[in-house]
């Protein structure tokens, strides 16, 4: 095969791959329906995500920071989540933090119990259960440095100047 062929059969695949990837991102909310999960435990604004055969995934959010207010809870993604899927369960999870009180914590599993019509979310050992009702619409993600409490104002000096 000569370098020219070699070369077009580069582009193609690379045009295939993106292509996939696009198209893919705009269904991250019908896969976790697939996985036994709410399709509502994402934000609606999900730009990217990649998924491997052993289910190590990573999802990319179109905005820096992303607070959803859920019925029960205050819940901040970063705009990178990690972790890995299976069936009804997400775990070894980074970028996720759940207001408790007056306290952030790091969600490190959610796990869907569809028996009980709940889902799980676990922070290390402890855990808290909630209807799975709450996670069937797929929330809007907002920004607002002010849901982060003191130290996220403080940490942002033009939020405090009078200019």
């Amino acid at each position: 095969m000569s370098m020219e062929k070699c070369a077009r059969v580069l582009v193609l695949g690379v045009v295939v791959c993106l292509a996939a990837t696009a198209v893919g991102a705009d269904k991250v909310h019908e896969l976790l329906p697939k996985y036994g999960l709410p399709a509502g435990l994402l934000p609606d604004a999900v730009k990217s995500y990649t998924l491997s055969d052993d289910g190590a995934f990573e999802i990319q959010l179109s905005s820096s920071s992303c607070y959803v207010h859920f019925p029960s809870n205050l819940v901040y993604l970063d705009s990178t989540i990690t972790g890995t899927l299976s069936y009804g369960r997400l775990s070894n999870l980074s970028g996720i933090q759940a207001k408790k009180l007056f306290v952030w914590v790091t969600v490190t599993g959610i796990v869907a119990h569809p028996d009980q019509n709940t889902v799980e979310f676990q922070v290390g050992f402890l855990s808290q259960s909630l209807p799975d009702s709450e996670f069937q619409t797929i929330p809007r993600c907002k920004s607002s440095v002010a849901c982060r409490g003191a130290p996220a104002i403080l940490s942002q000096p033009h939020l405090l100047s009078d200019s």
